[in-house]
């Protein structure tokens, strides 16, 4: 009866090719973004989130950890970053490092996730010593660690090339790589709100030298501020083109823009609409990249259930002490536990899996109850 209802709407004939696994151009893609009707958009992504995961919901225990907030690159969005010699600026040091690792070591964590803020006053041994400061605590812990920009930052100061730069951070416990700072490719939007980072091409050109180089890796985009329709079409070919050249990216994720404490406090964020919306074009513009994140954290834990069912299947982790977005004016949870997203899944009518970081499955057993 859906699928009727669905031939009636103007996107009949790209539900035609959703049914059967044909690409979406880029003109199609316009028109999912142009369009209004969420539960269509999101009717035609579970038809694909089903074909490639079935009812699987996975998550995994990770911790994350910003080693600094201090950076150089002044990006209009960004409530995270501060100036040397401010009261809130910090930057750890491998020892703070591991004493964080230490802090959760009774919690069978299975990934620490690491970023932050570029401070041109870390040398590049930094980046080695702080992976190696976390594999001498947790040495079974699988390291996803450093964005795009701050492999740009190491390849600078390294001053060799950068198939050498990811091989000294694999030898130190590089394990994979998380996606962020690609924001939106436009360079419409690189020189309004980050000029002062590296553009879309030289983080996709990064990124595939990584691929190249054996790191596995996500990828993301930033959306809800200024960015166009046909510039976020673009973004996601852009990374649907480099997964078909490496078969690189674990998960997508669209990172939901929060206005608040950053230059761009005047504008709304987004809604819950606009979240179930971007992540159901994402699950069907990006047929080659197996997984789309619902990150609770960001969208909140109740809209990420929604999500479930509009293309997600997959919920981030437990997170244990995120700054970048609570700085931000994000009003979730600092973390949960396994057993509480275990419960989110189910309650959203989906079937919970713990993985690792490259989605193989650790557990399947939870309490019914929270």
């Amino acid at each position: 009866m859906i699928a009727d209802l669905v031939r009636q709407t103007s996107l009949a004939d790209i539900y035609d090719k959703v049914k059967v696994g044909t690409r979406l151009s880029y003109e199609e893609g316009l028109r999912l973004y142009e369009s209004s009707d969420l539960h269509t958009l999101g009717f035609m992504a579970n038809i694909v989130r089903e074909r490639i995961n079935g009812d699987k919901t996975y998550f995994v225990r990770n911790q994350h950890i910003n080693y600094t907030n201090i950076c150089n690159k002044f990006c209009k969005f960004c409530a995270f970053y501060a100036l040397p010699g401010q009261e809130r600026a910090y930057s750890m040091t491998p020892e703070e490092i591991q004493k964080k690792v230490l802090e959760q070591i009774e919690q069978p964590i299975t990934e620490i996730h690491m970023v932050a803020g570029i401070n041109p006053r870390l040398p590049y041994s930094y980046y080695l010593d702080i992976l190696r400061a976390v594999k001498a605590v947790r040495p079974d812990v699988h390291i996803k660690a450093y964005t795009m920009v701050e492999i740009e930052q190491m390849h600078k100061l390294a001053k060799k090339p950068l198939a050498e730069v990811y091989a000294d951070l694999k030898a130190a416990g590089l394990d994979s790589l998380p996606g962020g700072g690609a924001e939106v490719f436009a360079e419409r939007v690189h020189q309004e709100l980050y000029p002062l980072k590296i553009g879309g091409d030289r983080w996709v050109e990064l990124m595939e030298a990584a691929h190249q180089a054996g790191l596995k890796s996500n990828c993301t985009m930033l959306y809800g501020h200024i960015e166009r329709a046909e510039e976020k079409v673009d973004h996601l070919i852009r990374l649907r083109e480099l997964q078909d050249r490496t078969g690189g990216f674990l998960a997508f994720i669209p990172l939901a823009f929060h206005p608040d404490n950053s230059d761009m406090a005047d504008l709304p964020g987004t809604t819950g609409f606009s979240d179930l919306k971007q992540i159901a074009i994402a699950r069907l513009m990006l047929d080659n990249i197996p997984h789309i994140k619902a990150y609770w954290i960001m969208i909140t834990p109740q809209i990420s259930q929604v999500a479930l069912w509009y293309g997600a299947d997959d919920i981030d982790g437990t997170v244990i002490e995120e700054k970048i977005y609570h700085d931000a004016g994000a009003q979730t949870p600092q973390s949960l536990t396994r057993n509480a997203l275990a419960h989110l899944i189910r309650e959203a009518g989906r079937e919970p899996l713990e993985r690792d970081n490259v989605y193989n499955l650790i557990n399947r057993d939870y309490p019914m109850s929270e």
